[in-house]
């Protein structure tokens, strides 16, 4: 039943006006299901027809997964506040040549230091002392460390174990065990591995499904969506075309492609890219930017734009160019080109090239217009938000509630068995656990036994901090940290209400839901009892497992450390750890030289020598 999971709706039984409220809910969803039903049988069969390419894509092993180096770049340093620019994922730094051999030289010795427990644990100790070191820089400090020290992962994780075995008793001692790990949790070395595929499909559908229909390219909404605040409320007038492409120079083979008339030149362009360079990873595919798309109706072709002279004015407002704007037909022939930028195109034709900068300048200042639209005008949005928001009459908020919950219950439906196949390849302790996970839960079991006020509650929520909310929520938010593609924003609304889902089924939390809840929870109401046993399962059957020995451990430790290591920025990430050692440095000495153990090792000299030498200083040491 695919609306009785609303039927959970708790109301108090003390209202007799509130069971009524649930009883008119429960009614009303039921006839919406009644009604979505079969049009989501049809939804799926159309979704798993049109998919059944990309399902041999699958089987050809042709799944666009990152290298190792590009994907711990993403995970660790794309949300930085640097973004793609960041210096650990461009790998440039701004060292002088003259200088490049001692700072070399020097990092290497700082490397060496790191490798002292003393030095380290006495180094992260006096960052976490200081209020100015917020979480975000001990996410990316953790980074960091995680490559610089990526050859010893056997070395890093014993820190780790010590640090956590500081930081639960900690938490123990202030009687709110709880809380450990709500805000961070250790760095588990892990792949994707079997959920790859699982979650490859999920995005595809996912990004499949919102494009079946029309997507407002300004204010990033979609007809089918499963967030309601990413749902493009109007009803568009569309139909589908299918448009028959040739590639400028690519000989006369043609590619059929399926766009809306109500898509802009844009989108257009990018569905073209995505059917033409199919078999080719997102970076290595032409950008929109890049491309010219022709119509030729007929002798004469005609450039297609988004803006140009042609574009509607709606008083203050200009609407962007769709296909209907140009009347393309269906079967229409158009011409895709590679617009080529170099020196000696420009040299040649400088006055041609010229005039096209100009264009192009004019466009995108055209484009940046506030006052620029695709399908809705933002102020007929407000108008609508403003109505709503003062709406008395219940039978008009009924409808507008029926058409949102319609909507999302299809789009459900029909990408449900995607959502289940990831959840399941996920939570499936039969399959091949690694070993860290099995280790590190296990760690976690022993440690609970340890403490009189740790139950069992307690481990499932450290477990779940570690892992599932750490790592899969956001590999499950983020498909480009592990596949070469694009995520888009009509396709990361759907993404965040499904990795919601997956948060909620790993908390104990009884959530009472009723006609004010969050969609989203409601949307996946009834699977969440299904999917918290999913986690529960998991876990138990992790237990369950043979323990991986310290021994087998290590060995996995050194082999991930020595299949991967030398790919990674490691001199990056040293030189920027330094910046720390460098910001903190008079903290770092002291506490160095209130260690007994860093006394008899001089670490203090050592890294004052290194100090030296990276910040160019004279120095008589």
């Amino acid at each position: 039943m695919l609306v009785s999971v609303f039927v959970s709706v708790h109301c108090s039984p003390h209202s007799q006006q509130a069971e009524r409220e649930y009883e008119k809910v429960k009614h009303q969803l039921e006839n919406l299901e009644e009604s979505v039903r079969d049009r989501c049988k049809k939804e799926f069969t159309d979704l798993m027809i049109e998919m059944e390419d990309h399902t041999n894509e699958l089987s050809e092993g042709r799944i666009p997964f990152l290298d190792y180096k590009t994907y711990t770049d993403r995970v660790f340093f794309l949300p930085s506040k640097d973004g793609a620019n960041d210096v650990m994922i461009t790998g440039k730094l701004d060292i002088p040549e003259a200088r490049k051999a001692i700072v070399g030289q020097a990092l290497n010795q700082f490397s060496n230091l790191l490798n002292s427990k003393t030095f380290l644990i006495n180094f992260i100790k006096t960052l976490e002392g200081r209020p100015d070191f917020n979480a975000r820089a001990k996410v990316y400090f953790a980074s960091l460390l995680t490559v610089a020290l990526h050859g010893k992962l056997e070395y890093y994780t014993d820190i780790m174990r010590t640090l956590l075995l500081e930081l639960m008793g900690n938490y123990v001692d202030s009687k709110n065990p709880k809380l450990m790990l709500r805000r961070s949790g250790p760095p588990l070395s892990l792949t994707v591995d079997s959920a790859g595929e699982p979650l490859y499909k999920l995005f595809r559908a996912i990004k499949h499904q919102t494009e079946k229909g029309p997507v407002d390219a300004r204010v990033k909404k979609a007809k089918y969506t499963l967030n309601d605040t990413g749902l493009l409320g109007d009803d568009v007038e569309y139909c589908v075309l299918t448009l028959q492409v040739l590639v400028h120079g690519e000989g006369p083979d043609v590619t059929p492609v399926k766009v809306l008339n109500c898509d802009t030149v844009s989108q257009v362009k990018e569905k073209i890219i995505e059917a033409v360079y199919r078999n080719l990873p997102y970076s290595q595919r032409p950008k929109v930017d890049s491309v010219s798309l022709e119509w030729r109706p007929g002798s004469t072709g005609q450039i297609l734009s988004d803006l140009d002279l042609t574009s509607q004015k709606e008083g203050r407002w200009r609407r962007i160019n769709t296909l209907a704007h140009y009347n393309v037909r269906d079967n229409a022939t158009l011409v895709l080109s590679i617009v080529l930028h170099t020196q000696q195109n420009y040299d040649q034709n400088q006055d041609n090239q010229e005039e096209s900068k100009n264009v192009l300048l004019k466009r995108n200042a055209l484009l940046e217009d506030d006052k620029v639209f695709h399908l809705v005008r933002p102020d007929e949005l407000d108008e609508m938000k403003s109505k709503r928001g003062s709406m008395k009459d219940k039978s008009m908020t009924k409808a507008i509630t029926e058409i949102y919950l319609t909507r999302l219950l299809s789009v459900k439906g029909t990408l449900q068995q995607f959502v289940d196949d990831f959840f399941r390849s996920v939570l499936c302790s039969g399959s091949v656990v690694p070993p860290a996970i099995k280790y590190f839960f296990d760690f976690l079991d022993e440690q609970a036994l340890k403490h009189d006020n740790v139950d069992e509650e307690t481990v499932h929520i450290w477990k779940t901090n570690s892992l599932p909310l750490r790592f899969w929520v956001n590999i499950l938010k983020n498909p480009h940290f592990t596949f070469d593609v694009h995520v888009t924003e009509v396709v990361d609304a759907s993404l965040s209400v499904i990795a919601q889902t997956f948060m909620d089924a790993c908390t104990k939390t009884e959530h009472k839901l009723s006609r004010d809840s969050p969609s989203n929870k409601l949307l996946y109401a009834k699977e969440i009892s299904t999917y918290k046993k999913m986690v529960d399962d998991y876990y138990k059957g992790i237990r369950q497992m043979v323990s991986v020995s310290d021994q087998d451990m290590n060995t996995h430790l050194a082999e991930v450390s020595r299949t991967h290591t030398d790919k990674l920025n490691t001199q990056v990430a040293l030189h920027q750890l330094y910046q720390y050692a460098s910001k903190y440095y008079d903290g770092i000495i002291q506490s160095l030289d209130e260690d007994p153990a860093a006394q008899s090792k001089q670490l203090t000299l050592r890294l004052q020598r290194i100090a030296a030498a990276l910040e160019n200083k004279v120095t008589d040491l």
